[in-house]
């Protein structure tokens, strides 16, 4: 069973998820409006990763006997002055998220909490993953600079991402 700290604590980071979502959905219907397909759809297959993420804390709390409580998920972002300011903005963001799932070890590790220890592993290991995917964008996207065709062509490269996988039951319980 949760203690009520370690539950108010993966609650926040539901939300948390749940908020990365919505900024990568706001990221891809601004990638839309300025004609970048392919910058749009790697933002929607990072929406439904990050949808995915909150799923998986959501099943953790249920299979823990906590209780999931939703709160409002804050208005993102809806404009940028160029591809590269939005995924900036996504690499610091996952920055962030890092942050939040390190104390969240801490917290589960301080509490004696072993079961969310190791659950939460796999959450330690994607935020290398996403950071390092944003970063490695961010620094294509700097040396495109102001090419158009060589932005065009890093669009149809990010386009080619494939879609999340949905949430599987092992998936939910961590394999």
């Amino acid at each position: 069973m949760l203690k009520p700290k370690m539950q108010e604590a993966l609650n926040r980071q539901i939300n948390a998820e749940l908020f990365s979502s919505y900024l990568y959905l706001s990221m891809a219907a601004y990638f839309e409006s300025a004609g970048l397909g392919g910058m749009a759809g790697w933002m929607q297959v990072q929406a439904a990763e990050e949808q995915n993420h909150a799923m998986r804390l959501f099943a953790f709390v249920n299979e823990r006997d906590g209780r999931v409580l939703l709160d409002a998920i804050d208005k993102p972002k809806a404009e940028w002055s160029a591809p590269l300011e939005a995924f900036q903005e996504a690499y610091q963001h996952e920055q962030k998220v890092t942050s939040l799932i390190n104390d969240l070890v801490d917290l589960a590790a301080g509490e004696k909490d072993h079961a969310t220890v190791s659950f939460l592993q796999w959450f330690v290991n994607e935020q290398v993953e996403e950071e390092a995917t944003a970063k490695a964008i961010c620094d294509k996207l700097k040396l495109v600079g102001d090419n158009g065709p060589a932005l065009l062509m890093m669009d149809a490269e990010l386009g080619r991402r494939p879609a999340a996988a949905p949430l599987s039951t092992a998936t939910a319980e961590g394999g």
